[in-house]
């Protein structure tokens, strides 16, 4: 008996690890092939292909910077060379950063480096899947309840190039409905990460604002990807679906 995604091919960018490697065991688990990309965590990547490949479906890690178009773009090309097409795009990759709008020490560089992974990388993968994506495909942003709103000082940067995904999630909406794509985007709030571990610094605060008084893990914003990229939701699209035990609630 075939899985709802058997035969389709899926990339996740910044899959080695935390919500990026529970997205791409979710979509193997469904059926699908996957194809990862990394930065630099190679024994990581190397891990969850293993996984990957336990399941019984097609896998492959491709290591690319996601701030550097040229690689974003040459990883597209290299996963439909292998794989032979294209059906789920899942642009995770994404870095973190704080700065305040007073600081007057504050690294421009940081910034446009946060613009540059966070912004443009999502963008140049949408643009460089477009030729390759057929009716039925999906494309699925990984955002942040930070684009919709700001929790806590600091977060401005940040927030803003998640605001700029969920701003061109819409927009691509519109650009991809008449081919039958639908694009979404998925709003993490506390997860379980490296980069927001539930007994790191702020949790304590991040926890009590949540209607469940908890953290996520990953597999739960997981779920919610391999949904999306489920014929299940054929008529979503443009769609901000927060999961965030409801801390924007």
């Amino acid at each position: 008996m075939s899985k709802k995604l058997t035969g389709k091919v899926a990339l996740v960018t910044g899959g080695s690890r935390g919500i990026g490697a529970a997205i791409a065991r979710a979509l193997a688990d469904d059926g699908a092939d996957v194809a990862i990309s990394y930065s630099a965590s190679a024994d990581k990547a190397k891990a969850v292909v293993n996984d990957l490949l336990g399941k019984g479906v097609r896998a492959y890690a491709f290591q690319a910077d996601q701030g550097n178009p040229s690689e974003v773009e040459a990883l597209v090309k290299n996963v439909v060379a292998r794989f032979g097409r294209l059906d789920i795009l899942v642009n995770n990759a994404g870095i973190s950063g704080r700065n305040g709008a007073a600081d007057a020490k504050v690294n421009l560089s940081a910034v446009e480096r946060l613009f540059d992974v966070n912004v443009t990388g999502v963008a140049t993968a949408v643009r460089a899947a477009e030729a390759h994506l057929k009716e039925g495909g999906r494309i699925i942003n990984i955002g942040s309840i930070l684009g919709e709103r700001s929790l806590f000082p600091g977060v401005a940067d940040y927030a803003a190039t998640k605001g700029a995904v969920a701003a061109y999630t819409k927009g691509w909406a519109r650009d991809f409905g008449a081919r039958g794509i639908t694009v979404n985007n998925v709003q993490p709030g506390p997860i379980n990460t490296d980069m927001n571990p539930e007994d790191g610094e702020i949790s304590d605060a991040l926890r009590a604002g949540t209607a469940l008084g908890r953290y996520g893990q990953p597999e739960e914003v997981a779920a919610a990807v391999a949904f999306l990229a489920s014929p299940a939701a054929s008529y979503i699209t443009g769609a901000d679906l927060t999961v965030d035990g409801g801390s924007i609630a």
